[in-house]
C-alpha cells in the first residue's frame, strides 16, 4: 500500500494499467489495494473511468531519502515506520533490543496514539507527525527535571520557525495556537530513575490534519493556521534541530536557564484557573514556575506549587474536567 500511495503522491490521475504495470501486479490486484487504502488507512481517492485513481487530498509522506538529505541523520539516527500502536512503544520495544540511544522513531500512523491521563492520541494516517525520541539518562533525576518544559520550548520554537508566530506554551506540556491545542507531550522512563535510566520524548504535532472526530477539546493544526499544506518532512528536521540545541543546553545547564523564557512564552500567565488532581480541585491564579518547573499558584492569596504528570490544568471559566 505504501508503494501505491508514493506512485499517487503526485496528486495526478494515474490509470490502473500504468499503476499495474509500475507495482507488477494485476489491474484487479489494483483494485484490491485501492480498497484497502479506502478502508485499513482512511485514505480517500478520486475514480473518474478513463482516467484512473488521484489522491482526493494532497499528502506529503515521510520519506527516509529526503530526511537524510535534509540532515536528519546528522542529529540522530530514525526509523521510519508505516503503521505502529506507538511509536513510544515501539521506541521502548528497540531499546530492550538493544539499540543504542540517542535515536528517532517515526510513523505515518499510530494505532493507539497516547496522550496524558490515558487520552487517545488521534494519528491518522500521513498527515501528522508522530515521533518519539529516546535519550539516555546518566545523571539520575535531577537531568530530568523540568525536562518535559524545556521540550515544549523547543516544539514551540520549530512552530514559530514554521510560520506560527502566536504558537505559545499551556503548563505543563501542552502548545497552542489561538487557544487550540496543536501539539502535545508525554515522556515516560524506563530503568532506574536515581541512575541510569532511558527516557521516551513522545511528540505529536497537528501538521496536515483538516478534520477529526473524537477529540475533546479545541484543536487546530498547522495547515489550518498557516492555509498551505507543510511538508512533513521539512517540518521533522526544524523540529529535530530545536530539540537538539534545546536537550543539549538542558543537560549542560539544567531547568533554572530556561525558567525565564518559559514563563515569558505561558499564555496562562497571570490567568485564573483550576488545577484538577484525581478527586481535588484547586482555584488560583497562576503566578509562573519555579526552578524545576513545577507550577506557582496563588490559592487564596497564598502560593502553592504543583508537579506532577497526572494534573490537568484549566482556565477558570472552563469547566471541563
Amino acid at each position: 500500500m505504501l508503494t501505491l500511495l508514493r506512485l499517487l503522491e503526485d496528486g495526478r490521475f494515474h490509470s490502473g494499467q500504468a499503476i499495474g504495470d509500475a507495482l507488477c501486479i494485476s489491474r484487479n490486484a489494483v483494485w484490491k489495494q485501492v480498497q484497502r487504502l479506502e478502508s485499513e488507512l482512511g485514505i480517500a481517492l478520486n475514480r473518474v473511468r478513463g482516467r484512473g485513481y488521484q489522491l482526493a487530498s494532497p499528502l506529503v509522506l515521510l520519506n527516509d531519502a529526503v530526511l537524510r538529505d535534509k540532515g536528519l541523520s546528522d542529529i540522530w539516527p530514525f526509523h521510519i515506520y508505516e503503521s505502529v500502536d506507538s511509536t513510544s512503544a515501539e521506541a521502548t520495544r528497540l531499546v530492550a533490543k538493544g539499540v543504542e540511544p540517542p535515536f528517532l522513531v517515526l510513523s505515518e500512523r499510530q494505532t493507539s496514539g497516547r496522550g496524558r491521563r490515558g487520552r487517545i492520541w488521534q494519528s491518522p494516517f500521513g498527515v501528522n507527525v508522530y515521533s518519539s525520541l529516546v535519550l539516555r539518562v546518566q545523571k539520575g533525576a535531577r537531568q530530568l527535571e523540568g525536562l518535559s518544559l524545556v521540550v515544549g520550548l523547543a516544539v514551540m520554537r520549530a512552530l514559530r520557525a514554521s510560520g506560527l508566530d502566536d504558537a505559545g506554551l499551556k503548563w505543563p506540556n501542552d502548545i497552542l495556537v489561538g487557544g487550540k491545542k496543536i501539539a502535545g507531550i508525554l515522556l515516560e522512563l524506563t530503568g532506574d530513575p536515581a541512575d541510569v535510566c532511558h527516557v521516551v520524548v513522545g511528540v505529536g504535532v497537528n501538521v496536515n490534519m483538516a478534520n477529526a472526530e473524537g477529540i475533546e477539546q479545541p484543536w487546530t493544526s498547522m495547515k489550518l493556521e498557516l492555509q498551505r499544506m507543510v511538508d512533513r518532512n521539512e517540518f521533522v528536521c526544524v523540529l529535530s534541530r530545536q530539540l537538539h540545541e534545546h536537550l543539549s543546553r538542558h543537560a549542560e545547564l539544567g531547568f533554572a536557564a530556561f525558567q525565564e523564557e518559559w514563563e515569558s512564552n505561558h499564555l496562562w500567565q497571570g490567568r485564573e484557573v483550576m488545577l484538577a488532581s484525581g478527586t481535588q480541585r484547586i482555584e488560583g491564579m497562576v503566578l509562573g514556575i519555579d526552578r524545576v518547573g513545577a507550577l506557582r499558584l496563588s490559592v487564596g492569596g497564598v502560593e502553592q506549587r504543583f508537579s506532577g504528570g497526572e494534573i490537568s490544568l484549566r482556565l477558570r471559566d472552563d469547566r471541563r474536567a
